[in-house]
């Protein structure tokens, strides 16, 4: 069964990856700044896989909300920020881009310590 966050990581993963389709059409096809819609598709198409395997570690990863969390919010200040860049000319808010990136680098080092830590022990 999965737990709320993996559900969560898995509904993120399809959103990220059809975002990342959509921003690399729009750098290949549309008007604006191709290199920021690119980016903001990169890290989308980066991050999608990243929380589907997330989500279906389940319970064998301990701690995953930390990351799973992490890694949503921090695609949504980055790539939301560039994104909004190019749809309205104006930034999320001051520093969202940067923030983001932070949070991703953070969660991905969460990601390696969690990975360290002992399984779960089953129970039945």
């Amino acid at each position: 069964m999965l737990r709320p966050h993996d559900r969560l990581a898995l509904v993120c993963s399809g959103l990220f990856g059809a975002a990342g389709t959509g921003g690399a059409a729009y750098a290949a096809h549309g008007g604006g700044d191709a290199s920021l819609a690119a980016i903001a598709a990169a890290i989308a198409f980066v991050h999608a896989p990243a929380l589907l395997a997330l989500g279906l570690a389940g319970e064998r990863l301990r701690g995953s909300l930390l990351p799973v969390l992490g890694l949503i919010v921090g695609v949504v200040l980055f790539s939301g920020d560039l994104a909004m860049r190019l749809a309205t000319g104006e930034r999320l808010f001051a520093m969202a881009a940067p923030t983001g990136g932070s949070v991703l680098i953070l969660s991905w080092l969460a990601v390696a310590v969690l990975a360290l830590l002992p399984a779960r022990a089953r129970t039945n």
